[in-house]
């Protein structure tokens, strides 16, 4: 592959886990239309920070398509069986991959700095016997009455009432410990591809307990199988970034900076911080476990793990990011006087 002119990020690679805002409509919509028109938004600020030299890798957040096949499932169960939730986790993949292929070959040709882009269906391995099996709490899909989730608990689905709202259906959530097809991310990355993989956590499996279901040519592991689960996107990024060498991840959502004392008179954005000094507002109360919670947590573990820089910020401020000029940038070392008192965000 010929060499492409050096650009201030020459060489740097750099893992970016896209939000659901980057993937849907300002107002949530997840309609065709609106899910191409984001990306195609989100891939011109990808595009610009490639055609600056950087060596990029994406992952992706899929919430909305999930829960858009969730409704499918749901009222065509009478006509065709439910898939499973890993399923549902291959395909969403399978398509905003396609999305972020083309619009993002689209945005680097325009600048002329053309690259090959290729999604890969990426698996994501976790624990059959992590706590998170026995207390699913991970809301999935849309609200629907007592008597329709009724239904679906005969199956063996477990849902929650949400008061007036209605019921959701709740699935596990458990740790990443591995993102199986990383191997081939990186492979890929090295030959001058830009790689989108681990979309959406990736699909959770297993490894079939005490060798049960083994290879054929003697796997003393056993073998894999999908799982009824969900994998945080942000936490899989962090894994999937260490493995591809990435020296910045950034994770990109719909605020700018991380917020300190959320909600209350003594809310301030961060900007600079070290992990440790996160982690101890992370105790303290600061960042809700559905929201900013994972972000938080999976900047913490690349920087931690040796990478040298990641960012929280909103999707328009990613190449700042990088540069440790925008967002809430983590880095290791020590910071002290974050201060604030507890709150939620």
């Amino acid at each position: 592959m010929s060499r492409h002119a050096a650009g201030p990020f020459d060489g740097e690679r750099v893992l970016i886990a896209l939000g659901g805002n980057a993937m849907t409509a300002p107002d949530g919509s997840a309609a065709p239309h609106a899910q191409r028109a984001a990306v195609e938004a989100a891939m011109e600020h990808v595009a610009d920070l490639v055609a600056a030299g950087a060596r990029v890798a994406l992952t992706h957040g899929n919430g909305p398509q999930v829960g858009n096949l969730l409704i499918k499932n749901q009222l065509a169960a009478d006509v065709v069986p439910p898939v499973p939730l890993d399923w549902c986790g291959a395909q969403t993949q399978a398509t905003v991959g396609v999305l972020i292929m083309n619009a993002l070959e689209r945005a680097l040709a325009a600048r002329g700095a053309a690259r090959p882009v290729t999604a890969i269906v990426t698996r994501t391995l976790v624990d059959a016997a992590d706590r998170a099996f026995a207390d699913p709490v991970k809301p999935v899909g849309r609200y629907f009455p007592r008597a329709e989730a009724e239904r679906f608990m005969a199956l063996g689905q477990a849902w929650r009432s949400y008061g007036p709202r209605g019921w959701r259906r709740v699935v596990p959530s458990p740790e990443p410990l591995e993102i199986l097809d990383a191997g081939a991310a990186a492979l890929l990355l090295d030959a001058g591809h830009i790689v989108v993989a681990a979309g959406g956590g990736g699909v959770p499996v297993v490894r079939a307990a005490g060798g049960e279901g083994a290879r054929a040519e003697g796997n003393a592991d056993g073998a894999l199988r999908g799982v009824e689960a969900v994998v945080d996107k942000d936490l899989a990024a962090a894994l999937l970034a260490r493995r591809l060498g990435a020296t910045t991840l950034v994770i990109a959502t719909d605020v700018e900076h991380v917020l300190v004392g959320y909600g209350t008179p003594r809310e301030r954005p961060l900007h600079r911080t070290a992990a440790r000094e996160l982690r101890t507002l992370a105790a303290a109360g600061h960042f809700a476990g559905g929201s900013m919670g994972p972000k938080v947590a999976a900047a913490c573990r690349f920087v931690e793990g040796g990478g040298r820089r990641a960012a929280i910020t909103s999707l328009d401020r990613i190449t700042d990011a990088v540069r440790g000029k925008a967002g809430t940038v983590v880095e290791p070392g020590e910071r002290t006087g974050a201060g604030g008192g507890p709150s939620a965000h």
